[in-house]
């Protein structure tokens, strides 16, 4: 990156000259200063980083070639001022801006653009304050560069752990917001992270600031006088009630292209008085049907009062170690290996995490509910987490993260394969055995078509099933990526014919994806497109994001072709 601003940057906007582009640079430093604005220029190396230190310019999982999808320039703002000034100016170049808050939306595409060549808006490095926490209401108010350990970090600073516990997902570093509006889980009871958000600020396309729910109602009773719209305190029921009066606004800005989101409220959850996670362990790969069957009862009466786990045997084994620690061999491992593994870390083909929470009667009466249900599974083994002792136990790991403790432990995994990086395919299922067996056989057997093995985990909601397909490719090795990408490709094709559908996926992948969503002639695309180009006539938010393009784009040209040939020649990992 360059703040030599007379560079040409590796990609140019879409229809703008390099003088014009120069112009906006020009007028954006005089908005956020020198400092926080850098072309990324043609003659600079792409650095892809890592999780602890990402890069700001574009997919350090990259699926394609490294700089596909990359932005022309990343500009810091400093407050909300400044991210409003930045998208009036960007209506007045006709300039694309790709919004992110941390860039470790990893597996997704990180901090790449999907339209290569759109100014990045990096709103995490310097915008990410803690505005509040409310112990009496149980919540957080947060800046998009506010992360899970921030807040983590915050609660046991100002010893607030006693009786605030926060969600978080498996990994620690990511932003709040950016997890939320992207509709991340966690795992405990607060584990739908969406679902927990309350009240949004959002800078909608045209620069006007929107707060949503009871956000949008003047509290006098707190009102500042002469203080900026951005300043004003919240109405006192803004991160207490989600909806407000009329049409709920919040659902059109996750997962879109339709505004900003610069402060959100998340509820925190009570400390529950008591807390155990658990292990369970099954045998057989054949389990799955009967375990799933099991977790169902036991989820809608919430007797699993978490978000609870049921992850594969080579996905715990990744996080102990590589492949190569198990195996020479290239290919998928057969069931004999995986059972071979399973046996050397004492663990099942598949592992189900969980808790229970609250005084020790209660978790006494729910944990013995649990193992009498699972316990009846010929083989099966419940562990807590003082029977385990090897080291990188995800047992331990677990104990930390289904307390509301973020970790970094899971990126072991990754590491699967040399150079490792990885894409996630994540279609949604019923909580059924059946449904979850034929889901498992489908991706299984395609795994092994691609040559690649099967790393996955069902992460159980409400009512549905998340699985989570974890594609890890060696990002250096051509034929790898090409595996990957026909692998995801082909799995969109085979879940939408029985009807499973993703919940979240990579920004190559998007416009496949939100084709799939297809009913009565994609009336819900429709009904999307017309409300981008209502919100966003000059089309400069974030276009393509999630398959929905401005007017001014034509679709037909901007979506990369979904018919990815199967790779025949053998990688060289």
């Amino acid at each position: 990156i360059s703040r030599n601003f007379t560079m040409e940057p590796r990609c140019l906007p879409p229809n703008t000259a390099l003088a014009k582009f120069h112009d906006f640079i020009s007028r954006a430093r005089q908005i956020c200063a020198e400092d926080n604005v850098t072309i990324v220029a043609k003659t600079t190396e792409l650095v892809d980083g890592d999780y602890i230190n990402p890069n700001k310019t574009h997919d350090m999982h990259y699926l394609y070639e490294q700089d596909t999808f990359v932005a022309s320039a990343v500009i810091c703002p400093n407050n909300v001022p400044e991210v409003q000034d930045i998208v009036r100016l960007a209506n007045e170049f006709s300039i694309a801006l790709w919004p992110y808050s941390a860039s470790r939306n990893t597996g997704y595409g990180g901090a790449a653009p999907r339209v290569s060549g759109s100014v990045a808006l990096n709103l995490g490095k310097n915008m990410n304050k803690i505005l509040e926490v409310n112990t009496e209401g149980a919540f957080a108010l947060v800046e998009p560069g506010v992360t899970f350990m921030d807040l983590h970090d915050y609660l046991e600073k100002h010893n607030l752990r006693e009786e605030l516990w926060l969600d978080v997902p498996d990994l620690g570093g990511g932003s709040i917001i950016g997890n939320a509006v992207e509709r991340g889980v966690g795992y405990t009871p607060y584990g739908d992270h969406w679902m927990m958000h309350c009240g949004l600020e959002v800078i909608l396309p045209n620069g006007e600031l929107l707060r949503t729910g009871m956000g949008a109602l003047p509290d006098p009773t707190v009102a500042k006088e002469g203080v900026a719209a951005h300043d004003q305190p919240g109405n006192r029921c803004w991160q207490l009630f989600n909806y407000g009066f009329g049409p709920y606004n919040d659902g059109i800005f996750s997962q879109s292209n339709l505004g900003i989101v610069v402060k959100m409220g998340i509820w925190l959850m009570p400390n529950p008085g008591g807390y155990q996670p658990y292990m369970i362990t099954f045998p057989r790969d054949d389990d799955l049907e009967a375990v799933v069957d099991t977790i169902r009862p036991l989820r809608l009466q919430m007797v699993l009062q978490n978000v609870p786990t049921l992850r594969h045997i080579l996905l715990d084994a990744a996080v102990a170690g590589n492949k190569a620690s198990y195996s020479d061999k290239n290919g998928p491992l057969n069931d004999t290996e995986l059972d071979e593994i399973a046996r050397g870390l004492d663990l099942g083909r598949w592992n189900f995490y969980g808790a229970v929470y609250g005084p020790e009667p209660i978790r006494n009466v729910l944990l013995e509910t649990i193992k009498s249900a699972f316990l009846t599974i010929p083989g099966s083994k419940f562990f807590l987490p003082e029977d385990r002792d090897e080291p990188y136990s995800v047992l331990h790991t677990r104990a930390k993260t289904l307390q509301g403790i973020p970790t970094l432990d899971e990126l072991r995994w990754v590491s699967w394969l040399p150079h490792g990086s990885h894409l996630f395919f994540s279609p949604i299922t019923k909580i059924s055995g059946k449904d979850a067996n034929l889901q498992y056989e489908v991706t299984k057997r395609r795994c092994a078509e691609a040559g690649l093995d099967f790393i996955g985990t069902f992460t159980i909601g409400m009512r549905e099933m998340h699985h989570i397909v974890c594609i890890v490719f060696n990002r250096e090795d051509l034929v790898s990526r090409q595996k990957a990408r026909w692998l995801i490709r082909t799995l969109i094709k085979d879940c939408a014919a029985y009807g499973w559908g993703e919940y979240r996926t990579h920004i190559a992948l998007m416009d496949q994806i939100a084709n799939t969503y297809s009913f009565n002639d994609n009336a819900q695309m429709k009904f999307n497109e017309v409300i981008k180009n209502a919100v966003d006539p000059n089309g400069i938010l974030a276009p393509g994001k999630n398959g929905i393009w401005p007017q001014q784009y034509d679709k037909k040209a901007w979506v990369i072709n979904e018919n990815e040939e199967q790779p025949k020649s053998k990688s060289n990992f």
